[in-house]
């Protein structure tokens, strides 16, 4: 069975440090390319940073360039995000996702062809 699994969310303050684990059973994330995703409230799910997959390099959207870094450690079949310096507008609830094929389209990563999804981890991001 397919499955992907979020942790690491929580309440953090403004300035503050999460990494976030994505953890895959049923597959080998080597296989496949995964991004994660966030949806603020009132807010559409929009992608936040990929990594392709074995030898795919890393996307991040604008707003999280530089704060932000995606790994994956393929033994543990696990994808961090680690997010620094966040920001009350970081809010929201964080789902990666996985699929055979990545499609970025100006600038942002597209859910197209995103096969399987957690069920998501809360961050929040507030003093």
């Amino acid at each position: 069975q397919v499955q992907l699994v979020e942790s690491g969310g929580g309440l953090v303050q403004p300035g503050g440090s999460l990494r976030l684990s994505c953890a895959a059973s049923g597959f080998t994330l080597d296989a496949y390319a995964i991004a994660w995703f966030r949806q603020a409230p009132g807010k559409e799910r929009e992608g936040v940073s990929s990594i392709g997959s074995s030898g795919g390099g890393t996307f991040y959207v604008d707003s999280v360039k530089g704060r932000f870094t995606i790994s994956k450690d393929s033994a543990e079949n696990t994808v961090y995000l680690q997010m620094s310096s966040l920001k009350p507008e970081d809010t929201a609830v964080y789902y990666c996702a996985a699929g055979p094929t990545l499609t970025l389209v100006a600038g942002t990563i597209s859910e197209y062809g995103m096969e399987s999804w957690g069920k998501g981890t809360l961050v929040i991001v507030s003093s």
